[in-house]
């Protein structure tokens, strides 16, 4: 049997590549060798710009039903009150933060990809696997033995301890924290505001921090997910936590995540929050509880030729500012729409490769900065600047070989750089529609938008001239194209029909003057979003054999 596509894990980061895959036409299959999914809320925070990627993707109405909202965090030292941080965004960004339970994320993910054809198969587990230029051949174990399987691509979102990274031989270099925790769902009774977390912490005499609480709110009253330093009766023995290596360089062991051993009970996280709680309250409704190590490790590679690695299978570090399973769904965005391209036989020499050059910085930045917070705290750092940067919302590929088009830069300065996320507007006018829209409303992810500014209507028909440039991948239906019209600009109804090989561009006013001012627009400029809500080109005018030679790194 042949698959384009197996996915090993149904975590967030699995369930996310198959609905991006399948909204795109793209058959997969995602298997997990648990039977049913982890009833823990591991990963609570659900970061901004996630939540712009699960409006494209169908699941943000759901989402936002089932989560809290994260409005800040209270800080308190050896029984003080030493800050109090409101998580605020600038009013351009559509989402803020929120908190909802990693199963209740799983399951909504699930969802939606059950609506899109797919079905999890659980209990099955990935014995091993070799790719050759033509695909990847897999071997399965599940309830009925051992099965055979020919995928043309393999990804590995199969957490911390990944065959898929160890059947490819990657290293996995890093450390492990000393110090083990526990954690546990519970409801407690005191009046804190609703929506901070709450993070607690004694520090010694010689300044080292020899106690600590952080309770990050979860929907329902008054619950919360709590996490502490472990006791001494429940700190499991050092089973050589260090990573090592063989010489061929094949992993060996990896400490990270949930341990098997002894559980928590609720008198011990009443013992904690007796020293650290802000005001005196008591823990009830204990739902969960585990003991857990943290690592941080970053691959050397997140794959190549079929195979692929995202999420924990790729970075894994501590939790501070909630970037692990959020960094991990951007993994999946990212690869989705290139392995979609793949499969379709329309994706240019190198896009594949891209995914590795693009991610792997940005996981080592996220690796290095959530170990030095959760070290020394968030010295130094600009507050506005920790907003945007913990929201995901500064996450950029400069340097990626899929991003070009910076000619006339000085003419849009301000406006987003090639492979800066492209920033959502509002009041955009359309013809029928009595409402203004927002950009993101426009761009569906699935496919490349060009988008092209207008200030005077001659500049339509430098539009016209690049449609030879723009022409296969619209018509494979991988581009659309976008025509922004300033406001106090005419131009008569039909001037846009028949543009572009005979179908009409739409075409967006922009009555609020919000994307003039977001992307620096000057008239004929033009911007070229990707699926994954990043400028991959821009130019203060758009020429067509420029933007023929950037699609040509995209497209084939």
């Amino acid at each position: 049997m042949a698959e384009n596509v197996l996915i090993v894990g149904a975590g967030p980061v699995g369930l996310t590549a198959g609905v991006e895959l399948r909204r795109r036409g793209v058959e997969c299959r995602i298997i997990d060798r648990l039977l049913a999914p982890i009833p823990y809320a591991k990963a609570v925070g659900v970061q901004p710009r996630t939540l712009e990627l699960w409006e494209s993707a169908g699941v943000l109405a759901r989402a936002l039903d089932a989560s809290t909202p994260m409005r800040g965090q209270l800080v308190y030292v050896n029984g003080e009150q030493v800050a109090r941080v409101d998580f605020e965004l600038p009013p351009e960004v559509p989402y803020g933060f929120a908190a909802l339970p990693q199963y209740e994320t799983e399951r909504l993910l699930e969802q939606r990809y059950n609506e899109l054809g797919g079905h999890v198969e659980r209990g099955v587990e990935l014995v091993r696997f070799e790719q050759d230029a033509e695909g990847v051949s897999v071997k399965l174990r599940g309830p009925d033995g051992e099965s055979q399987l020919r995928a043309g691509y393999l990804i590995g979102a199969d957490g911390a301890h990944s065959t898929v990274r160890k059947g490819l031989g990657l290293k996995f270099e890093g450390d492990a924290f000393p110090e083990q925790y526990m954690l546990g769902d519970v409801e407690v009774d005191w009046h804190q505001p609703s929506g901070y977390a709450v993070r607690a912490q004694h520090i010694a005499d010689g300044g080292n921090v020899d106690d600590l609480l952080v309770a990050i709110p979860l929907p329902g009253r008054r619950r919360y997910r709590v996490s502490m330093l472990v006791p001494e009766e429940l700190s499991a023995q050092d089973n050589g936590s260090t990573l090592s290596h063989d010489g061929d360089g094949a992993e060996k062991s990896v400490e990270h995540g949930m341990s098997a051993g002894p559980r928590p009970e609720l008198r011990h996280i009443q013992a904690v929050l007796d020293r650290l709680a802000p005001e005196p309250t008591h823990a009830s409704h204990l739902r969960w509880s585990s003991v857990f190590r943290i690592s941080h490790r970053i691959v050397d590679s997140y794959g190549s030729d079929r195979v692929f690695v995202a999420g924990d299978a790729a970075h894994i570090h501590p939790p501070t500012g909630a970037q692990g399973m959020n960094t991990g769904i951007q993994d999946a965005v990212a690869l989705a729409w290139r392995i979609a391209l793949a499969v379709q036989g329309d994706a240019a020499d190198g896009l594949l490769a891209s995914y590795d050059a693009e991610r792997r910085p940005v996981g080592e930045e996220v690796v290095g900065r959530t170990v030095r917070h959760a070290r020394s705290g968030y010295q130094n750092d600009d507050p506005a600047t920790i907003m945007l940067r913990e929201a995901q919302l500064l996450v950029s590929y400069p340097d990626s070989p899929i991003v070009s088009g910076d000619n006339g830069a000085g003419e849009l300065k301000g406006g987003p750089a090639p492979g800066e996320r492209a920033p959502d507007c509002r009041g955009l006018r359309r013809a029928s529609v009595a409402f203004p829209l927002r950009l993101y409303e426009v761009l569906d992810g699935c496919r490349h938008t060009l988008l092209v500014y207008v200030d005077q209507a001659e500049q339509i028909a430098e539009l016209a001239a690049a449609g030879a440039a723009i022409a296969r991948p619209r018509e494979r239906d991988h581009l659309d194209a976008r025509i922004v019209l300033a406001d106090g600009v005419d131009i008569p109804d039909n001037v846009a029909d028949g543009l572009l090989g005979g179908t009409p561009v739409p075409v967006l006013r922009d009555a609020a003057g919000e994307f003039r001012g977001a992307y620096s627009a000057v008239g004929g400029c033009c911007y070229l979003v990707r699926p994954d809500g990043h400028v991959g080109y821009r130019a203060a005018r758009l020429r067509g054999d420029d933007l023929a030679a950037h699609l040509a790194l995209v497209f084939a």
